[in-house]
């Protein structure tokens, strides 16, 4: 992804009530009752023609929507950008409660899909054979489209993660790049007595990175079976993060910057934010926001929390997906699989999306491409490997926006007073079970 804010692939979110997504309930048939839709079908919507309008703040579509058109002349695609993430997210619930205004298409980013899944507001791609696709895309991004084994989105892109880190600060004061988070922590250590005003990287709190750092940890803290939920924040997982990310908190080893902020720009830019650990997408962030550091930065594989592992997690990314009321599902279908499995996803990379494709995850020019920003470094090699290291078995919350939208007033307290990471995961909890019964959800 390109032009990314903090919200839209990290995950401090706004609250949808559940209330009208759970009443909603009802048959979930893949294409408003008509039964399936075969590639020949597909094909003669294309070349019928009509218009489809499509909601997504994603850049890059822009480039894919001229080519498309420009293939099928009879299509005319009406991209919107109804708002980022959230702002999109309540516009959609709203349409769909009013059955009116409802976009033939939507980006939906991966941690949000199942709020949408779940209310039956979504077509099952099944029905157009999106089946078949499996093994076309990289195994994180293939399982947060899929719930209850149906297919709701198709991957758009993918974050899996790796140690963005500045070498020249770490050259100034020998220190070695971690391959451990307990040799993370020794490096913070050290970098910080060296030099009080930098830091190993800024955390104020956040919903996405520390879900990711429990995934790579193994940890399963939400289970959901339909309407039935189970939140765990004590799982073994979670324990791992919580007890060796209290250690930076406690000894104050984190910038208290807010992420996306001028001021953590500029740390990254000065070196008094030597690291992040974050989603694959992040190289065009860089070249663009800290453009002063070209030359100064790398990239190294995502710390392991057993030494010799090769576990990652994914951190951001979206699908697009057709919301049930879309009143041209083949045509929307055809625009679809041509934006993420087809000829669109090269017009996408080649203006600086980060592929969600296996083809394109092994492929010679993008394996072998060089980054003047990082000097030179194939970084996409160490992107690739990360990919397949993605712990499988992920799941988010049906409610995960709202979950996301209280996460700094949980554990965020961890970073701003006496309670613990480990406090804050189960006062998280708590309100996440407390919100999901609320919305008529069973959960312990």
């Amino acid at each position: 992804m390109m032009n990314i804010n903090r919200r839209t692939l990290l995950g401090s979110a706004m609250a949808v009530s559940l209330a009208v997504t759970l009443g909603a309930c009802g048959s979930d048939d893949g294409n408003n009752g008509t039964g399936p839709v075969t590639a020949d079908q597909v094909q003669a919507a294309l070349d019928a023609g009509g218009t489809v309008t499509v909601w997504a703040w994603e850049p890059t579509l822009k480039q894919v929507v001229t080519a498309f058109q420009t293939k099928y002349p009879k299509v005319k695609v009406n991209l919107v950008n109804a708002g980022t993430g959230d702002k999109q997210y309540t516009a959609l619930q709203n349409a769909i409660a009013a059955g009116k205004g409802v976009p033939d298409l939507a980006q939906i980013e991966y941690y949000a899909l199942p709020q949408f899944a779940l209310g039956k507001s979504l077509t099952d791609l099944g029905s157009f054979g999106a089946g078949e696709l499996d093994g076309t895309f990289t195994p994180g991004p293939w399982a947060s489209v899929k719930s209850g084994g149906t297919i709701y989105g198709l991957p758009m892109d993918s974050g899996p993660m790796a140690l963005f880190y500045n070498k020249k600060v770490f050259d100034t004061h020998g220190i070695t790049v971690p391959t451990t988070w307990d040799e993370y922590v020794a490096a913070a250590r050290k970098l910080h007595a060296a030099d009080p005003k930098a830091y190993i990287t800024s955390d104020t709190g956040d919903a996405g990175f520390t879900t990711s750092l429990i995934w790579q940890a193994g940890g399963k803290p939400f289970t959901v079976d339909g309407t039935n939920v189970k939140v765990n924040l004590a799982d073994p997982g979670s324990q791992k993060f919580s007890t060796l990310w209290q250690q930076l908190v406690s000894e104050k080893l984190l910038a208290p910057v807010t992420g996306w902020s001028d001021a953590w720009y500029k740390g990254l830019g000065d070196g008094t934010i030597a690291t992040l650990v974050i989603g694959a997408w992040m190289p065009a962030n860089l070249e663009t926001g800290v453009a002063p550091a070209k030359g100064d930065w790398r990239v190294a594989p995502m710390p392991q929390w057993t030494a010799g592992g090769t576990a990652t997690a994914e951190n951001g990314g979206s699908s697009l997906a057709i919301p049930k009321a879309g009143t041209n599902n083949a045509l929307a279908y055809g625009f679809l699989k041509y934006a993420t499995a087809g000829e669109g996803v090269k017009i996408r990379l080649d203006n600086g999306a980060f592929p969600a494709t296996t083809a394109d995850m092994k492929s010679d020019a993008f394996l072998n491409k060089e980054f003047p920003y990082f000097g030179g470094q194939k970084a996409n090699q160490i992107f690739a490997q990360s990919a397949n290291g993605v712990v499988p078995g992920w799941s988010y919350l049906p409610f995960q926006v709202y979950a996301n939208s209280i996460f700094n007033d949980t554990v965020g307290k961890a970073y701003v007073s006496n309670t613990t990471l480990a406090d804050g995961l189960k006062a998280w909890q708590d309100a996440c079970v407390k919100y999901g019964k609320d919305q008529g959800f069973t959960v312990n």
